[in-house]
């Protein structure tokens, strides 16, 4: 028989915009618990140096989700690692979330934290060397690379448009693409064929990723699509971009996305569910970051908060924002 767990608050993910949620939702005396599939950190564990998280020059990403989490922990907020499998809205107005243990965790609202996935290339070194020359984020590490010869994947926007940023640091900046054009827009296409730093690769994919012997990138094999051909390319990083995934498949019910599966939301991160706040990755915003997953966490769990003083004070109806969201 399945054991069932109340709380005020669920978050689902426990990244920098789960943690901090947890945090205010603990500071408020709510009832919360945070569910995570793994260790506690979210991107931040792929992410072997921070620079650019306000307080901190100079921390290591899971030494920061660390300290994420104590903080949260101090003020109450319970942390369990479990599999969300779906979480949805019951008849009742209650959340819950089933979890891969048959455990069903509920609650009067619920925040999901999930984040995103980078698409992998699949091929050898990536997951290996991932931090230590192969990236996903070229605000995040780029500068790390300063001097440097580097690569960058994709043929998209985001493939195209931080190429064009990374030459910021790096001396030399490779753009290989599988096919003979790009899906990006004409406009950053324009401003990448104007930059003498970038070199593209066409008709090309990676198929390894190789190290030094302080398992440091230093090359990558490269084969020709059409003539199967390989050669070396001789890198210290590895920018990959060719596709992110926000992880919002267990939402059962429809909420409001964009094309990509983003969800939308209000300036409360409210979505289209009452009761059911979004913030950090799974969301669709400008740029995704430590600090703006930190903001959006918080601004979810005090709007969480205001929605349930909302239900226990009827008459006390809050401020309507937006596409349903409670003002804070």
């Amino acid at each position: 028989m399945s054991e069932s767990r109340d709380y005020d608050v669920i978050i689902v993910g426990a990244g920098p915009a789960g943690m901090t949620a947890a945090m205010y939702a603990g500071r408020s005396m709510l009832k919360t618990v945070v569910l995570e599939r793994g260790a506690s950190g979210g991107e931040l564990l792929n992410t072997e140096i921070i620079e650019d998280y306000p307080g901190f020059e100079h921390i290591e990403g899971w030494e920061l989700a660390q300290k994420f989490e104590s903080h949260a922990k101090k003020f109450g907020a319970e942390f369990q690692q479990e599999t969300v499998i779906t979480l949805e809205k019951m008849p009742d107005g209650a959340f819950q979330a089933t979890t891969d243990s048959g455990t069903i965790y509920r609650s009067k609202v619920a925040i999901i934290t999930s984040g995103g996935t980078p698409i992998k290339l699949g091929v050898p070194g990536e997951i290996e060397y991932a931090g230590k020359g192969v990236s996903y984020c070229a605000i995040c590490d780029g500068a790390f690379f300063r001097g440097h010869t580097i690569a960058v994947i994709g043929g998209g926007d985001a493939a195209v448009e931080e190429a064009d940023f990374l030459t910021r640091y790096a001396e030399k900046v490779y753009l290989i693409h599988r096919r003979d054009e790009f899906r990006a827009s004409k406009i950053l296409q324009k401003r990448l064929f104007e930059n003498p730093k970038i070199e593209v690769i066409w008709n090309t994919l990676v198929d390894e990723v190789q190290a030094d012997a302080q398992g440091l990138v230093h090359n990558l094999v490269l084969r020709d699509a059409n003539t199967h051909e390989t050669r070396n390319l001789a890198a210290t990083g590895i920018f990959i971009f060719i596709g992110f995934r926000p992880n919002t498949g267990i939402i059962e019910g429809h909420a409001d996305h964009d094309e990509m599966g983003y969800l939308r939301t209000d300036m409360n991160m409210e979505t289209s569910i009452k009761g059911l706040f979004a913030a950090g990755d799974v969301r669709v915003q400008l740029t995704r970051q430590v600090t703006t997953a930190a903001g959006d966490g918080t601004t979810a769990a005090i709007a969480a908060e205001k929605y349930l003083a909302a239900m226990r004070s009827p008459s006390d109806e809050p401020v309507i924002s937006g596409s349903g969201g409670y003002a804070v």
